[in-house]
């Protein structure tokens, strides 16, 4: 696919982009750079603001600020490479500047569940995966040799790495990816520097915010097993929320002992975004697409709802109520 000389490669990952999507993102580019392609980054929105220290994350389009050069970027790109979701729905209105392209190829790189059969024509889809940027890491120790992989790069990777596993506490946590984090050490990242840069740089308003959601906000019901964590675009425009504010908020009800299952409905002016998190057997991932028409993996996934926030609350308990049967 990316034989026969330099291409245009347009490279673009999901609506509310995390660490995991940027990292993956900038490391392919940088790889596809150092083969000679000509490769553009793109995201849906804004990323959060506690990320925009990464280095080349000034490479990164967002679309909603500069639609008019990613569409026409996307119309002569030859490949269409696919970072960190499966399915086309996540890229909510950066969708029709990539289908505009009828000619280029897609290439998917991802680790979700289910992806789309027909969307892609060349899939590294690993579903066992921790994280799209520990497969980046891999694809490119393959295709251009873990040489090439820089000390900048492993810092991505690893913010990568480190975000899609809740600092290495979920999710997949394999010998070979202890391995991987190890040759990342050895080119030299920082990762007391690179965890106070993710976790300890937020803004006053975003601990206030966490602070008003786990007290007023958290409702714990279904005899202690579920939680949920519910917040009105009023109520967000109190704290001056930025994206990413909420990152994290719906892992924090996992920490009382008998909590099984969280949800963090956040509140836009389109729809309501649905954040699952659990533990154990407890499947969000199925819960997210019987209920909410999401995914993800079993223990974090996803969804949305166009009900009013007080008709998405008591869907979400009576359908937690139906899933716990």
């Amino acid at each position: 696919m990316l034989a026969g000389g330099p291409k245009n490669v347009l490279i673009v990952s999901h609506y509310n982009p995390d660490g995991d999507a940027l990292g993956s993102s900038i490391a392919w580019a940088r790889m596809l750079d150092g083969l000679g392609h000509h490769a553009m980054c793109v995201v849906p929105n804004n990323f959060p603001h506690f990320l925009d220290w990464m280095p080349d994350s000034s490479r990164i389009r967002v679309y909603t600020k500069c639609s008019d050069e990613v569409r026409e970027a996307a119309l002569k790109a030859d490949i269409i490479c696919c970072l960190d979701f499966n399915n086309p729905s996540r890229l909510e209105g950066l969708t029709a500047a990539i289908e505009a392209n009828i000619h280029a190829r897609r290439l998917l790189i991802d680790h979700h569940l289910a992806p789309s059969d027909k969307y892609f024509d060349l899939a590294f889809s690993y579903t066992d995966a921790s994280s799209t940027s520990y497969i980046v890491y891999k694809l490119i120790s393959r295709f251009a040799g873990a040489h090439t992989i820089d000390r900048d790069m492993g810092t991505v990777l690893y913010v990568g790495m480190m975000t899609d596993t809740g600092n290495f506490s979920f999710s997949f946590l394999t010998p070979d990816l202890f391995r991987v984090v190890a040759a990342l050490v050895e080119k030299g990242i920082d990762i007391p520097w690179i965890n106070y840069k993710v976790y300890n740089s937020y803004t006053e308003e975003r601990v206030r915010l966490l602070g008003y959601s786990l007290g007023p906000k958290m409702d714990i019901f279904e005899k202690g097993r579920a939680a949920c964590i519910s917040l009105t675009e009023k109520e967000l425009r109190r704290f001056r929320f930025k994206q990413g504010d909420s990152e994290g908020f719906v892992n924090y009800p996992l920490s009382i002992e008998t909590v099984e299952m969280s949800a963090l409905l956040l509140e836009n002016h389109k729809f309501i975004r649905v954040s699952l998190r659990s533990r154990g057997d407890v499947d969000v991932n199925a819960f997210a697409r019987r209920y909410f028409d999401g995914g993800g993996h079993r223990n974090a996934a996803g969804g949305k709802s166009t009900d009013s926030m007080e008709e998405t609350v008591v869907r979400y308990k009576r359908a937690v109520t139906e899933f716990f049967r």
